[in-house]
């Protein structure tokens, strides 16, 4: 897989936390107890990772890269899949996180936004 630090990117963000939802069959990153980014596969079972992205962002990233496309599983507005087996630059995919997570982090109330961040 070309993004084999994307794991370890995902859990060095304050307050993450990181499941396997079985009957999806897939692992879920959340900060608060909200979901920001998805690791499994398409009905295919090529790799992908789905990321909650802002959705001017988002839809930009689709229109630069073939592998980046709306979000499997997911709202197609605000989720955005990357396949994960593809060529987009790993500055663009640290970004991606990076804007997953915050998109979820400040829409999270800020008493618990307080609480992460004291941590």
């Amino acid at each position: 897989m070309p993004y084999p630090w994307l794991d370890a990117y995902c859990l060095l963000k304050k307050g993450v936390t990181k499941d396997y939802k079985e009957e999806w069959e897939a692992t879920r990153c959340q900060v608060g107890g909200r979901m920001f980014a998805m690791q499994g596969g398409d009905k295919e079972g090529k790799p992908i990772v789905t990321l909650k992205l802002p959705p001017d962002w988002g839809r930009f990233l689709r229109e630069q890269y073939a592998d980046i496309v709306p979000g499997y599983y997911m709202n197609k507005e605000h989720g955005s899949s990357l396949y994960l087996e593809g060529e987009v630059p790993d500055g663009v995919v640290r970004e991606m996180v990076d804007q997953a997570y915050a998109a979820v982090f400040f829409s999270l109330p800020k008493r618990v936004q307080r609480e992460i961040e004291e941590g």
